[in-house]
């Protein structure tokens, strides 16, 4: 899924969702090779270049086996959580193969509604080719439970023209960015230094990141909270300096999540903003058009890159299925490599195969600074189902707000938001 905030993220979109308290399907016997293959993909505003690539698929895959057709139904994001909780439980209303949210597995694994497919990923020889980082996030366990379809990471977007005109080069550390934003706010009053938000968790946690701090750490299964520790602290400090009337005001920042953030940069409104790789055709469809580059975001020492979040969407077979080899032989055509590169072409879906983005960086100079980002290494949220929880109870947008706009310090803020996260792993 895209991302934007975990208020939005799951963008590109990813946002948790609460949990699924399903006790699970029973695995149907047999394995049929004939039939009807049913298929569960997100609905896109912009539906149609993936329906295309997607019929593409479809028609190969029925032209190669015999007997089979193949059923794609597109499901709307914001209610995939009452979808696949009534899937889980009742294997005849589910599909054979699901996209969701990276975001989301934990929770889905958790009431037995995907079937670990580490054989077949091992054994299939486009598999060695994932980046490992981006394998990660389909596993819960060790145990893989999904295919990285595409991938989501942020780097920073600026307005050349505005540079330009300011005689400035963009940040080389993130202790720059500060300094930065307030010149670019003091010579042009009516425009945000960069856009930031009290919303904005993917935009905020490279910051703790590249700060040596975390979310959370884990103890075998126990996951204990680390976003008050001295090095998230720093992080999230260094964050909410930010949300200041002199870079961007809380009045108008403060309630701003991804999307939101990335939409005063195209209204021409901010300098600079956090902005992901499936932002670009908004941006190139926006006053910003022509006038914008990017760059990774930095990390704190000069040619360091933070750490982002790789966000993104998966594939999965689900574990009733009475047609398991037929799903997975589909799960590995269409997230395979000659269609996350049609994917791309017609989605700007970054692939998760490191050649075919080495080929993709090659041919398109706008990914290089995502691909870099790719590379320098990402992280994720706790793989907990209990993620989801504190993902609907808004705990780092409410942490950060709480500094923006309530003048709260960042010691209390942090100790609250550990405090619920605690209660949240230990319930």
């Amino acid at each position: 899924m895209r991302f934007v905030l975990l208020a939005a993220a799951c963008s590109v979109v990813l946002a948790g969702c609460a949990p699924v308290t399903s006790s699970g399907p029973t695995t149907q016997s047999g394995d049929q090779q004939t039939g009807q293959l049913r298929v569960w993909l997100f609905d896109e505003v912009n539906r149609g270049p993936k329906e295309e690539v997607v019929k593409q698929a479809v028609s190969e895959f029925q032209a190669a086996n015999s007997g089979v057709t193949v059923d794609v139904q597109y499901i709307q994001v914001s209610t995939r959580a009452e979808r696949f909780k009534a899937a889980f439980s009742d294997p005849k209303s589910a599909p054979d193969v699901a996209e969701f949210g990276n975001t989301d597995l934990a929770g889905y694994v958790a009431s037995g509604g995907f079937a670990d497919i580490s054989a077949e990923m091992s054994a299939w020889a486009d598999g060695k080719d994932f980046l490992p980082a981006v394998l990660d996030t389909a596993k819960v366990e060790g145990k893989t439970y999904g295919l990285p379809w595409y991938v989501g990471v942020r780097a920073l977007y600026y307005r050349t023209d505005v540079f330009t005109e300011l005689g400035i080069q963009p940040p080389k550390t993130l202790d720059e960015i500060a300094p930065l934003a307030r010149r670019i706010r003091a010579a042009k009053p009516d425009m945000l230094g960069i856009s930031a938000g009290g919303k904005y968790t993917f935009g905020m946690l490279p910051f703790v990141w590249a700060n040596g701090g975390d979310i959370a750490t884990v103890n075998g299964a126990k996951y204990t909270a680390k976003i008050d520790s001295a090095e998230a602290k720093k992080g999230v400090a260094k964050y909410t300096e930010l949300l200041a009337d002199d870079i961007c005001p809380p009045s108008q920042c403060a309630a701003n999540g991804g999307d939101a953030s990335v939409e005063a940069f195209r209204a021409g409104k901010a300098a600079m903003v956090i902005g992901g790789d499936f932002n670009r055709k908004s941006v190139d469809a926006s006053t910003a058009a022509g006038k914008y580059a990017v760059v990774p975001l930095p990390g704190t020492t000069e040619g360091s890159i933070a750490p982002a979040f790789a966000g993104g969407n998966l594939l999965g077979v689900m574990k009733g299925t009475e047609r398991r080899t037929l799903a997975t032989k589909f799960l590995q055509l269409l997230g395979g490599k000659q269609y996350q590169q049609k994917m791309f072409q017609a989605m700007g879906n970054l692939p998760t195969f490191a050649d075919v983005q080495a080929e993709v960086a090659k041919n398109d100079a706008f990914e290089q600074p995502f691909i870099k980002t790719l590379e320098a290494g990402t992280r994720f949220v706790p793989v907990t189902p209990t993620w989801a929880k504190i993902d609907a109870q808004a705990v780092l947008p409410t942490m950060l707000q709480q500094i923006a706009a309530e003048g709260q310090d960042v010691d209390t803020a942090t100790k609250t938001a550990a405090e619920s996260m605690n209660a949240a792993f230990t319930s």
